[in-house]
C-alpha cells in the first residue's frame, strides 16, 4: 500500500511539474515576445526613416531589396536597415507587428509605406523623395 500511495503521489506531482515547467516556458515565450515587439516598436518610433531588408545596402541579399535600396539611396538621404536575415525574431515577428507579410518593410516617421512595388512605384512618380528628404530633417 505505502508503495502504491507514494508512485501515485510522484505521479501526481510529475503532473503538476509537467504543468508548471509547461506554464512557465510559455510565459518565456510571452515574455520573448513582448520583448521583439518592444524592440521593434523602438526601433520604428527611434529611426524617422528605417527599412528592414534581407542583406545590407552595400549586400542585398534578394532582388526586392535591391530594388528598394536603388530607389531610397537616389533620394539621397541617410536612413537606419535591419538585415532580417541576421535576426530572426525580427523577421518572425514584424509582418504581425505591420500586418504586412512580405520584405523589404519601409517604414517613415512610424508608419509603414510599404514593400518593393510601392517604394519602387513611388520613386518612378517622384514621390519618394520627398517625403524621405521630409523625415530625415528629424535626423540628427
Amino acid at each position: 500500500i505505502y508503495k502504491n500511495e507514494l508512485s501515485n503521489s510522484f505521479s501526481g506531482m510529475n503532473k503538476r511539474l509537467k504543468y508548471y515547467q509547461y506554464n512557465y516556458f510559455t510565459f518565456i515565450k510571452v515574455l520573448s515576445l513582448m520583448d521583439i515587439m518592444e524592440t521593434i516598436r523602438e526601433q520604428i518610433e527611434g529611426n524617422p526613416i528605417i527599412l528592414y531588408m534581407k542583406g545590407s545596402p552595400s549586400e542585398p541579399q534578394c532582388g526586392f531589396s535591391a530594388r528598394t535600396i536603388e530607389a531610397l539611396t537616389s533620394c539621397g538621404e541617410r536612413f537606419a536597415f535591419v538585415d532580417i536575415l541576421s535576426n530572426p525574431e525580427i523577421r518572425t515577428n514584424l509582418p504581425s507587428y505591420g500586418n504586412w507579410p512580405t520584405f523589404p518593410q519601409l517604414w517613415v516617421k512610424g508608419e509603414l509605406i510599404g514593400g518593393c512595388d510601392i517604394i519602387t512605384e513611388m520613386h518612378e512618380k517622384g514621390e519618394l523623395a520627398p517625403l524621405i528628404k521630409e523625415a530625415s530633417q528629424n535626423i540628427e
